[in-house]
This record gives C-alpha cells, sequence and structure tokens, in this order.
C-alpha cells in the first residue's frame, strides 16, 4: 500500500463515521438501544464494537496493550461521547497515515489476538483492515434501519469519492 491510498481510505473511514453519527443522531428515542438479532444487539452496541476494534489496532501499532478482553464491551453508553471518541479515533487514523512513508507500511507488527494467538500483520494491512471492518458494521447498522422501514445512510467508497472530488472542484471555482 502507499501512503496516498492510505490517506484516502483514512479519510473515507472517518468521513463514513461522520456520515452515520449523523443519521443515528436523528433517529427517534429509544432506537440507539433498541435490541436487533446481531452479534452487538443494538445500533448503539455496533458503533462501540467499531470505536473498540479502532482502539484496540492502535495500541497493537503502537505497541501498547490496548486493555481490552473482549470485543463487544460497551464503552460508552451515550451518543455525543461515543460521537466524540469515535472522531477521535479517526483523526488518529489520517494524522498517523500522514507520518507514515511507503516502506513504513510494509513493516510487520506483532500482536495477540483479544480472544488468544498470536499474530502479524503489517501497517498497511491494519490499515485496511480497520477501514473494511468500520465499513462491515456500518452495514449491520444499515441492516437494523431496514429492519425498522428507514433508509440507511449511503456510506460507499464511490460516493465518499464524488463527494470529494466536487467538493476540490468547487473550491477551485
Amino acid at each position: 500500500m502507499d501512503v496516498a491510498t492510505a490517506k484516502m481510505l483514512a479519510q473515507y473511514r472517518a468521513w463514513g463515521e461522520k456520515v452515520l453519527y449523523e443519521s443515528v443522531a436523528a433517529l427517534p428515542a429509544g432506537e440507539l438501544e433498541k435490541p436487533h438479532p446481531t452479534r452487538f444487539k443494538s445500533i448503539l452496541g455496533t458503533l462501540n464494537h467499531n470505536l473498540l476494534i479502532d482502539l484496540v489496532w492502535q495500541a497493537h501499532i503502537e505497541g501498547r496493550d490496548h486493555g481490552f478482553k473482549a470485543r463487544d464491551a460497551m464503552i460508552y453508553r451515550d451518543l455525543p461521547t461515543l460521537q466524540a471518541a469515535q472522531r477521535a479515533a479517526s483523526q488518529w487514523w489520517i494524522d498517523w497515515c500522514s507520518t507514515q512513508t511507503d516502506q513504513s507500511l510494509e513493516e510487520p507488527v506483532h500482536f495477540d489476538f483479544i480472544d488468544g494467538g498470536d499474530g502479524v500483520m503489517t501497517r498497511g494491512a491494519i490499515l485496511m483492515h480497520v477501514v473494511i471492518h468500520g465499513s462491515y458494521h456500518r452495514g449491520y447498522i444499515a441492516q437494523m434501519y431496514y429492519e425498522d422501514s428507514r433508509k440507511p445512510p449511503t456510506t460507499d467508497l464511490p460516493v465518499f469519492l464524488r463527494q470529494c472530488s466536487e467538493a476540490t472542484l468547487a473550491g477551485k471555482s
């Protein structure tokens, strides 16, 4: 992976989370905690899981312990605090990418999985996992919207790229 791609992916990740949080903030009271038949039980649980995984991989990259014993911990139970923490985590990835080189993105990172076992991935592969993971679980939340006959926000990469292109063009006009 090259630095330009890494930066774009980190920005896409942050944009997708921003769009999603704006949408879930507008849901009626009680919808965030409403039980759904998913691994993380609710929209709020799924949002917490996405943040937790961001924090786990940040810790792996920094070579420190993340302190989590399970992937389904509820870190924050209120949306504003969770959203602020996710925004900070997303910004961490953007800032981190700005310090990388094509070579550093190929460096291996050794880590322990939460449920045991050793792992190794390159820095670039870790970033790719975080981006794909976030997108995957935004899909969980989209399904929860559909279960309640709601239209979920669109957070696809082509939409992000179009919006970035339109913003760039608008800035040059």
